[in-house]
């Protein structure tokens, strides 16, 4: 659940705190005032692409974050992503997100206040918070991504087809490579025969390379090191006034001071492990230095080493593992090419079997797919009427066992289809030409998505979107609540399905936290938090502020949406009875 946003320098907002609550979250003010300038930080904090047009006038940067409440259990994915990319997690339970923006699209990310990129919160944003922008159009998606939405419904797993896709890809990889002509066939195995030479008579070992390195160095400073370690030796442990005779003789006179006052004795064992310990590092500088032998030949030879070591790292790889591995795949090629019938026998037997094993896989989930769409169908068509509509909706799957049709998602594809009018034929969802439709359509999928994601809606324990949805302290039993933020998707609609539509994000706030930027009274109406974002001028510049409003104020704000800039008295009861009514 999002607690807390945080801006500085972004848009035309110099400095901006904003605390949001459980519950419906509700975002208002005039047109042009910037109503979704707090969406459009979110969605940074969320992954999107950053850019320094952002920057507030005369600023060097700008600055967004959010406290975002989670869970800590071990198995919860936040926490297994924070470790994967060796993140802390905070001590109060809270998740912080921090994104600077500086000039030339530059930036940083932070999580928990720990340096982090952009990718890891893409990675963190599904379980945070939701995004339904104005103008999305679920429907204009992909077919990827509208298997997608069904796939969230369904809590499909994916990883079985996934895993038997790459496998059977690999595999046919591997074919393909080793059917490839004769003649380039035959000149990629005269390279091969060389670079596998090159490779086995070099006779490399993994981590030769540094020992020689530190070889090389000794025997170039062979005569400054011999003598660095003798003289450290003669003021350790040989030489007149070493350390070693300074404590011994330090030690007789606290052996005399013992023998009166036995306070010393654990000077005296102290003075000892310290001469001891001075005696072992002469001793082991001494036995080094002995090995220094200053070799002209032997640096030579090194140093050739080192020279045919360098050659092979620049043509086969950074490092000297990888000029290894190289050379192993290598050899793998020319056996495969040697034995090129008998293993293209066994490479086609075990592409069979991993299409098989993939078909098994994507079958199963064709058939889930398909027994959620029919589930989805009519939980959607439900949630349509319910928003003063009169719909028909259908999710059409056809699936396609045809080799070239097969994907890492399955053999699948989706269309949402849907009539509006009684009597009309189905369509694409997306050539609906009715904005408000399309609004509608799309809270009624995603409220249907969200509700089947909801543990308890899943249980049946508690039927979603009713008056006996689940109470506060059930939800916080259950866990913190996601966040789903609508950016005026009540966009060509009024009276009767605005009321509609601002009950479904009611209902819909029982169980998420759901933050909306809306444009009418009557969704305004429903919310348990409502904030007044609106446009100052000061000093010759224009700012941004948003406010929390309540009581007289909120009545105002409902009002001003009724009537526009000239409030009445009428205007003002009318808000004041939409406000109880819908409280």
């Amino acid at each position: 659940m999002l607690i807390e946003m945080r801006l500085e320098n972004y848009a035309v907002i110099d400095n901006l705190v904003v605390e949001f609550g459980q519950g419906l979250n509700l975002l208002t003010g005039e047109t042009g005032a910037g109503k979704s300038i707090l969406v459009d930080a979110l969605a940074l904090l969320l992954g999107d692409k950053a850019s320094s047009d952002v920057i507030r006038a005369g600023g060097e940067r700008a600055l967004v974050s959010a406290v975002f409440e989670v869970e800590g259990a071990a198995e919860n994915p936040l926490t297994r992503i924070l470790e994967a990319n060796g993140l802390d997690e905070s001590d109060d339970g809270s998740l912080i997100l921090r994104r600077e923006i500086a000039a030339g699209g530059k930036g940083r990310v932070f999580v928990n206040n720990q340096p982090a990129t952009v990718a890891v919160l893409r990675l963190l944003a599904p379980y945070l918070a939701t995004i339904h922008a104005q103008n999305e159009s679920i429907l204009s998606f992909d077919g990827q991504a509208r298997l997608e939405l069904l796939d969230a419904f369904a809590n499909s797993q994916l990883e079985a087809v996934e895993a038997g896709f790459t496998a059977w890809k690999e595999i046919r990889t591997r074919i393909e490579e080793l059917e490839r002509g004769e003649q380039d066939r035959l000149r990629l195995v005269d390279l091969w025969v060389f670079q596998k030479r090159e490779i086995e008579d070099a006779r490399l070992q993994s981590g030769e390379d540094e020992g020689l390195e530190t070889e090389r160095r000794v025997l170039a400073n062979a005569e400054k090191i011999y003598n660095a370690a003798m003289n450290a030796f003669d003021l350790l442990y040989e030489g007149n006034g070493s350390t070693a005779s300074s404590l011994r003789a330090a030690q007789k006179q606290v052996e005399e001071l013992v023998r009166y006052e036995p306070q010393f004795q654990e000077a005296l064992a102290a003075l000892e492990m310290a001469r001891i310990s001075v005696e072992d590092v002469g001793a082991t500088i001494r036995d080094y230095a002995g090995g220094i032998h200053a070799s002209p030949e032997h640096l030579a030879q090194v140093e050739d080493r080192l020279a045919l070591l360098d050659r092979l790292k620049r043509k086969y790889g950074p490092t000297l593992d990888e000029v290894m591995q190289f050379g192993a795949d290598v050899a793998r090629k020319l056996s495969e090419v040697e034995n090129k019938d008998e293993i293209l026998r066994q490479l086609r037997s075990e592409l069979g079997k991993a299409g098989a094993e993939y078909l098994r896989a994507a079958r199963t989930l064709s058939k889930k797919r398909a027994d959620a769409a029919r589930r989805l169908e009519k939980l959607v068509e439900g949630e349509i009427n319910d928003l003063a509509m009169k719909s028909a909706f259908r999710i059409e799957i056809t699936s396609s066992e045809e080799e070239g049709n097969w994907t890492g998602s399955g053999i699948d594809q989706a269309v949402y289809m849907i009539s509006t009018n009684s009597g009309e034929p189905l369509r694409q969802l997306e050539h609906i030409a009715s904005g408000g439709e399309l609004s509608r359509v799309i809270l009624a999928l995603k409220a249907s998505v969200e509700a089947a994601s909801d543990p308890i809606s899943r249980k049946g324990g508690e039927k979603w979107g009713t008056q006996d949805g689940p109470s506060r302290k059930k939800r916080e039993k259950r866990g913190t609540q996601k966040t789903l933020v609508f950016d005026e998707i009540d966009t060509g609609i009024g009276g009767r399905a605005a009321e509609a539509v601002g009950k479904k994000l009611k209902s819909l706030a029982r169980s998420n936290q759901v933050l909306c930027v809306t444009h009418l009274p009557q969704i305004a109406t429903f919310g348990d938090h409502h904030f007044v974002i609106e446009k100052q001028e000061s000093g010759g510049r224009t700012r941004t502020s948003v406010r929390a409003v309540t009581g007289e104020e909120r009545t105002e704000e409902v009002a001003r949406m009724l009537s526009g800039a000239k409030l009445t008295e009428t205007s003002r009861r009318h808000a004041e009875q939409m406000i109880k009514a819908n409280a």
